[in-house]
């Protein structure tokens, strides 16, 4: 949001606007999705559509050759891996700030390119 607009809302001093928020459990329609973006050796992976709590604790991935591998938050909701899983089945184990953790088993099949998005079947 741009500054002007959250001074419309609160209140500047000293370069800070405290922000005050309250988070609420959030049902969502349709499955989690998954965006895959990067490179080789860096798979930049967008998790959206989240409902339960509405935001990721942490996430693992699995590719059909590999075990689990943790993921590091990049910003917002893109985790990355600096893992080459090309040519891999891709399988994520999110869990959410409420502790609820799901596997999405073989969501991104091993013919997948970047920038493309797949969508589960189930929610949180």
């Amino acid at each position: 949001m741009a500054q002007p607009a959250w001074e419309k809302i609160g209140i500047y001093k000293a370069g800070i606007i405290p922000v005050t928020f309250k988070r609420v459990p959030c049902k969502r329609h349709g499955g989690v999705r998954f965006t895959v973006n990067g490179r080789d050796y860096f798979e930049l992976v967008s998790i959206t559509n989240i409902g339960g709590a509405g935001s990721i604790q942490s996430v693992k991935v699995k590719g059909s050759r590999t075990g689990w591998t943790p993921m590091s938050r990049n910003w917002g909701s893109n985790w990355q891996s600096n893992s080459y899983l090309n040519d891999q089945s891709l399988s994520f184990m999110v869990t959410t700030t409420d502790g609820a953790t799901r596997t999405f088993a073989n969501i991104v099949p091993s013919n997948w390119r970047f920038g493309q998005t797949y969508s589960s079947r189930v929610q949180f």
